[in-house]
């Protein structure tokens, strides 16, 4: 079985969906970049109620999180767990970006992965989750989620690295023949990628446990 099969099999078993609900949140925006700190070992419905603490207190952005003392950060992201932790850590991304990139909008056209994976806290995934749904760059995000699937099908990758190069191999004329190219370039079909795994998972698996719907649709891609 090859990226692109699963890819197409992912795709064919979401075409009820409307393409408008496999998005990221806030694509694009300053938030993406707290929730891909904030949803580090949690859930994401925990993660939205510290964002939504967040924007109530008026401190959605770069700026209003680096004069945020860390406890106070703290308080405000509870919702999300290990809010000690993770408040350091966002903390210290946010003075990273303003030191290096002034503001969010520089961040975005300027940032690169090595930068990002040099800032104390920030780990492979959440780098490309900001890459990809913030910067909007063509970078597969390696998840819990989209693990779970290779797993089932026996992968056994050595690395986070090597898991992403397989995932972005894809054939993009094969995936041009169903996706209108001038709607989606990499970038989009990479995030679209993520976002059907994400879809697929939530939808078959129970822990472990892939539903027999979900076998017959990864057993299309086989």
């Amino acid at each position: 079985m090859t990226t692109t099969e699963l890819f197409v099999a992912l795709l064919n078993s979401m075409k009820e969906r409307n393409s408008k609900e496999l998005k990221w949140p806030n694509e694009g925006m300053f938030e993406v970049v707290v929730g891909a700190v904030l949803v580090q070992n949690t859930n994401w419905r925990n993660v939205e109620k510290a964002l939504e603490n967040l924007k109530d207190a008026g401190k959605m952005s770069l700026s209003a999180i680096c004069e945020l003392d860390t406890t106070s950060l703290a308080n405000l992201i509870k919702p999300s767990g290990f809010y000690n932790t993770k408040a350091k850590r966002l903390r210290t991304l946010c003075l990273a970006m303003r030191e290096s990139f002034d503001d969010f909008e520089n961040f975005k056209e300027n940032a690169s992965r090595e930068w990002l994976l040099g800032v104390k806290g920030v780990g492979a995934e959440t780098c490309d989750a900001i890459l990809a749904y913030a910067c909007g760059r063509a970078v597969m995000v390696v998840d819990a989620y989209v693990l779970r699937i290779l797993d089932f099908l026996g992968y056994g990758f050595d690395s986070y690295d090597e898991a992403q190069e397989w995932l972005s191999g894809l054939e993009y004329s094969k995936i041009y023949e169903i996706l209108d190219d001038e709607i989606y370039d990499e970038v989009e079909i990479l995030k679209l990628y993520h976002i059907l795994v994400l879809e697929f998972c939530k939808q078959n698996f129970k822990g472990k446990i892939l539903s027999e719907r979900g076998r017959a649709i990864l057993g299309e891609a086989g």
